[in-house]
């Protein structure tokens, strides 16, 4: 029986660049939700959330199986992780080494730049938003 892959849909933002910022994201497996997960990060660029919720998502996802597509609407970010784009900005560079420390965990692991327009990036941008929202309040 094949394994099935893992979607992975993230989402990462700031108010001000940097500002206070927040992740989410949402892993899914067979078409059914296996985690989803919100937080606020603190002060920090959008880039930085970003990443941080791809790193955050990869290692809640080693629990659930070894392959998986990371789904974001950051097209630096996944630009950067697939190997297209360099890395210039050295808080970034240690990011992308997180990320790649994480994929470690999986067989194989895809990055897929996808619209912000996408229904699960809308739901975990919504996430962002929220967590946001409560930090400021």
């Amino acid at each position: 029986m094949p394994k099935a892959t893992l979607h992975i849909y993230t989402d990462g933002g700031a108010r001000g660049n940097p500002g206070p910022a927040a992740i989410a994201f949402i892993i899914e497996g067979k078409g059914a939700v296996l985690k989803k997960h919100s937080e606020f990060i603190g002060k920090a660029t959008n880039n930085t959330a970003e990443y941080t919720a791809i790193i955050k998502a990869l290692e809640e996802a080693s629990h659930f199986g070894k392959e998986v597509i990371c789904f974001c609407d950051s097209r630096l970010v996944v630009n950067q992780l697939s190997g297209k784009y360099k890395i210039k900005e050295k808080h970034l560079k240690e990011k992308f080494l997180e990320a790649k420390e994480r994929e470690k965990m999986f067989e194989k692991v895809t990055y897929r730049h996808v619209p912000r327009e996408n229904p699960k990036i809308k739901i975990a941008d919504r996430m962002v938003n929220e967590e946001l929202d409560m930090a400021n309040s």
